[in-house]
């Protein structure tokens, strides 16, 4: 069971992808340590840029053309999640025409080594990353979230099943069954990763155990696939136009997005908006983390912010003070989000002054 994952991923990448134009070769400098996807796409330059600053930015903290050694940060651990970052292999897999879906896979080390694959999805008409969230109509996410609860508990229940026909268990057993009669399966779409196969989405829900425990957890995580004609009726118009080959686009999400614009009019700035947190509790008010560059200067800067009913509110802190015990704030955000564009104010902390933010999505 553990080398389910390896064995999807391996039936994914046997093929040749239906998009030829599209090469993907390893960016330098690579070792066996930094085997790491850079993708050529000469028809579309926008989105080969997009693509390729998502996935440096987003898994190596580094903005492309900032020179040095990009797997700098990844490899010292000096990046904002202090685990070194290696990675081994990658694979571009076969999908629809509108579709880019590269599996990754690598370790993590921070007081434990950790294997992971990952998995990024594209949208080859824009280059924008393709959230799972855009790909289901709003009142059917919690349907599919549900449907992949559902199909995750089976596969526990019946292999619990088989661990507790056993008349006489050893201790292994018995811890086997303490893990999964325990196990968390209520996963929201954001933590569960997925990419495109030819005919069917592929959903990659956590393992029930721990890292010190992942020795007896032979179910290891749970990959669960359906047939896109099995989420016909559960489609966006987003996802409809993506899987059939329109090139009609529709709206999508703030989360993944890259932005362009400018800080008092002449200070050229790069975003690249990460995680939306979604908390029902909250009232529609979503917390997001970001990160901008200046242009010129290409060192990344940390956002901490909050959305609602398209106001944003961001923080951005400048360093963190030990003898406080707290961040000392930079700047602030006060935003409004109008279509594809952000306008606002950025306030430096110290002199107060305010200066003009306008960014547009990429």
């Amino acid at each position: 069971m553990k080398k389910k994952l390896l064995f999807f991923l391996m039936i994914s990448g046997l093929s040749f992808s239906q998009q030829k134009n599209i090469k993907i070769s390893d960016l330098p400098p690579k070792t066996e340590d930094t085997v790491f996807p850079v993708v050529s796409y000469a028809e579309h330059p926008l989105v080969e840029n997009k693509i390729n600053t998502f996935l440096q930015v987003d898994q190596l903290e580094y903005v492309p053309g900032s020179g040095g050694n990009p797997f700098k940060l990844a490899s010292t651990a000096t990046n904002t999640y202090s685990n070194y970052l290696y990675f081994y292999r990658w694979e571009k897999l076969e999908t629809p025409k509108n579709i880019l879906s590269i599996a990754m896979d690598g370790e993590a080390s921070g007081a434990y080594p950790e294997s992971f694959l990952i998995w990024k999805n594209f949208d080859l008409r824009t280059g924008n990353f393709i959230n799972a969230q855009d790909l289901f109509q709003p009142a059917a996410v919690k349907t599919v979230e549900g449907l992949i609860q559902k199909r995750v508990k089976k596969e526990i229940d019946d292999f619990l099943t088989q661990l507790k026909a056993d008349k006489n268990p050893s201790e292994e057993v018995l811890d086997q069954i303490a893990i999964y009669e325990g196990c968390f399966t209520e996963y929201p779409l954001e933590d569960i990763g997925y990419y495109f196969g030819k005919d069917k989405l592929r959903f990659i829900a956590g393992r029930c155990a721990n890292h010190a425990m992942r020795a007896l957890d032979e179910l290891d995580s749970h990959v669960i696939e359906f047939p896109y004609k099995e989420l016909e009726k559960y489609w966006s118009p987003y996802a409809r136009n993506l899987l059939n080959g329109s090139e009609k686009l529709e709206k999508t999400s703030f989360r993944n997005k890259l932005y362009k614009g400018k800080i008092d009019g002449k200070y050229p700035i790069t975003v690249m908006i990460k995680r939306l947190y979604d908390d029902e509790r909250r009232n529609g008010d979503h917390s997001f983390t970001a990160f901008y560059w200046y242009d010129k200067s290409k060192k990344l800067i940390q956002w901490d912010g909050k959305i609602k009913n398209n106001q944003i509110s961001i923080t951005e802190n400048d360093y963190y003070d030990e003898k406080l015990q707290k961040w000392i704030p930079r700047a602030f955000v006060e935003a409004e989000m109008d279509r594809n564009k952000i306008s606002g104010t950025w306030q430096d902390d110290k002199t107060k002054k305010y200066l003009t933010l306008e960014l547009e999505a990429l």
